[in-house]
């Protein structure tokens, strides 16, 4: 049976009160996850603290996360799980490419 990859997206704000090594750390986590995952050209994007379009538990800013990935379609729900659990992580969204 053949391995599906698919083409994958992800956005994470993370809540900049953090400090910006704190934040660093996040950003190399998240990236080294999906390595280990087996995930291939990956790609992390730092867009920089930027206005929530609206306030999230009382925070106007956030340092937004933009990673571009390929992998098998499990990977995504395990990664959506970790950024749910992480803490300073305000939102995060995975979209797969090309739908």
């Amino acid at each position: 049976m053949a391995k599906i990859s698919e083409n994958y997206e992800v956005v994470y704000i993370i809540d900049p009160a953090q400090g910006e090594e704190a934040i660093a750390a996040t950003v190399e986590k998240f990236k080294a996850l999906t390595e280990q995952h087996g995930c291939t050209a990956v790609e992390v994007e730092e867009w920089g603290k930027r206005r929530l379009a609206y306030a999230i538990d009382y925070k106007t800013e956030g340092y937004y996360v933009l990673m571009s990935f390929t992998s098998d379609p499990a990977f995504p729900k395990e990664l959506d799980r970790i950024l749910g659990i992480t803490e300073g992580v305000l939102r995060s969204m995975i979209v797969r490419k090309g739908e």
